[in-house]
């Protein structure tokens, strides 16, 4: 009897079996959840209400790039406060006075265009303002009082100072002006 007997594991070669709460989880009855399993999920009937956008530094909405009007509803409809009021009013003001309009979200900002010409503004929240960029502002008359840039104008709307009838004209003048081409806004 002086031989070794040698025994064989069962498992040799092959991964342990994986232990929960000191049972292997193949021994647990069906669907019970152990230490570490997730929780089996469960189906609602009800829609998941949506989340509201994050807000970025300043209030900014943070809604993802699209292109159309929906995408900058959602934008206008997170705005804070006294802002989202603002972002309705210039809207309407740019569909009043340019009704070929081209809408998208962009880099968190509402954008619009013509089709062919490019984007001739963009808008975008601050703390303390909102902020309209002409791209090609310069051109515009008189000028928009912001920006040191080649081409570039904006103006800050603040809470009680959105002028309509110079927004109106700086609207106008812009969108008549070839404005900021990507590769986007080429397409009809």
């Amino acid at each position: 009897m002086g031989e070794k007997q040698s025994k064989a594991k069962p498992n040799a070669g092959r991964r342990p079996a994986r232990v929960v709460h000191g049972e292997p989880a193949a021994t647990r009855p069906k669907g019970a959840a152990g230490l570490g399993d997730r929780p089996a999920a469960t189906r609602s009937k009800e829609p998941a209400a949506a989340a509201p956008p994050a807000l970025l530094a300043g209030g900014n909405p943070q809604i993802a790039k699209a292109d159309g009007d929906a995408p900058v509803q959602a934008y206008l409809e997170a705005m804070p406060g006294w802002k989202r009021d603002v972002g309705r009013r210039l809207d309407a003001l740019i569909e009043r006075h340019v009704p070929n309009v081209r809408k998208a979200v962009k880099w968190n900002s509402p954008f619009y265009g013509i089709a062919g010409q490019g984007w001739f503004l963009g808008t975008h929240v601050f703390t303390n303002y909102v902020k309209v960029s002409f791209f090609r502002g310069a051109s515009l008359r008189p000028a928009p009082p912001g920006g040191t840039g080649k081409d570039a104008r904006w103006i800050d709307v603040h809470e009680d100072d959105l002028d309509e009838a110079q927004m109106a004209t700086w609207v106008k003048q812009a969108a008549a002006l070839p404005g900021w081409v990507t590769s986007d806004i080429r397409q009809a």
